[in-house]
């Protein structure tokens, strides 16, 4: 079930919650493979969607099928935000942890920020159903063979209720898939704000995810409009695609980062608190012209010249901002050493 859109850009903050924790699902089992690439695992729909979704990247392949129920949803993924947030704080005391994760109803609706009523309780059951019906089939080719892995979101789920036919519901008990239990004990995972639960859209908290993924503690990161629909798991024609991001940019409410959509379709992330520190302290930076922006493309390929940017910039300050006789032949040459560092681990 997916709430009703407010008129404020962020649902009210209803119970107060702690850091959160959330792993990162596609790298968690697939980044020897596909580094480069994101899934959309969850539909950002809110009707059902039973249909088959397949990604390519070369010679390996992810298809994510939904059960009958539909695709599990970005809000059917608290659940697996709330298991991962109790594991991750046992696990930071020196706990012991297993794949299977009892969940209070009542307090996981008060983590999520969501009503107690008995339509948020049949939700979290209606949510449960869809994580264990959706299955998530990949390839892995190495030495000359291929092997093909199928697993799903979570490998059980048990719910338990009061007895009777107003009963409530008591707990859940989900078992992680192998893939995800082995990730959280490796520790991939990622911080997210606490007022992640406060945005109502779909399509915000997933531009929120990938912008905490890629953009992270960096200044900024950029993306195509196309290729951020594509990682969105968007369904939405172009044209309207455009108009949210152009929606979100100008309602400037996601935590963390602000977004901006530039003339030639092109999305920029920033960090808030870079930002910050930049507005009030006037961080120094080297200024580049337009022609070292295109001579350093040919070293960052289908990455953001701009991400290179910002990621030479924070070398220049850390190595205390030294005077540089031209900015542009000092962006060129760290450009052209990433690429021939990056060239030798591939």
């Amino acid at each position: 079930m997916v709430p009703d859109t407010p008129k404020a850009p962020l649902l009210a903050d209803k119970h107060p919650q702690q850091d959160l924790f959330v792993c990162d699902v596609a790298d968690a089992v697939l980044k020897d493979v596909m580094q480069e690439m994101e899934h959309p695992f969850y539909s950002l729909s809110k009707k059902p969607v039973t249909t088959i979704r397949e990604y390519r990247h070369g010679e390996h392949w992810i298809r994510v099928t939904p059960s009958v129920q539909g695709l599990a949803t970005i809000y059917d993924k608290d659940l697996l935000i709330y298991a991962i947030s109790q594991l991750m704080a046992k696990l930071n005391q020196g706990e012991e942890i297993s794949p299977r994760v009892r969940i209070n109803c009542h307090e996981f609706l008060i983590f999520t920020n969501r009503g107690t009523g008995g339509k948020d309780y049949k939700a979290l059951v209606d949510g449960l159903e869809r994580l264990r019906g959706t299955t998530i089939t990949t390839n892995i080719i190495t030495g000359g063979e291929e092997q093909i892995d199928v697993f799903g979101l979570i490998d059980k789920g048990t719910v338990r209720r009061k007895y009777g036919l107003d009963g409530r519901l008591l707990w859940v008990d989900i078992v992680l898939s192998d893939w995800v239990f082995n990730a959280i004990k490796a520790k991939e995972v990622l911080t997210l704000n606490r007022d992640y639960f406060r945005l109502s859209k779909p399509y915000e908290r997933r531009a929120y995810e990938i912008a905490r993924k890629h953009c992270g503690r960096k200044n900024a990161w950029s993306i195509s409009l196309e290729l951020l629909r594509k990682k969105m798991g968007a369904t939405s024609a172009m044209k309207k695609f455009r108009f949210f991001i152009k929606e979100l940019a100008e309602s400037d409410h996601l935590p963390d980062y602000t977004l901006e959509l530039t003339e030639k379709d092109q999305i920029i992330f920033r960090n808030r608190e870079a930002r910050e520190k930049d507005d009030n302290y006037e961080m120094p930076r080297p200024r580049l012209s337009g022609d070292a922006y295109e001579r350093a493309k040919k070293f960052t390929g289908r990455e953001s010249v701009y991400a290179w940017e910002q990621d030479w910039i924070q070398f220049w300050r850390e190595s205390g901002c030294p005077t540089l006789k031209s900015a542009d032949a000092a962006f060129i040459g760290f450009c052209k050493s990433r690429f021939v560092r990056l060239g030798k681990k591939g």
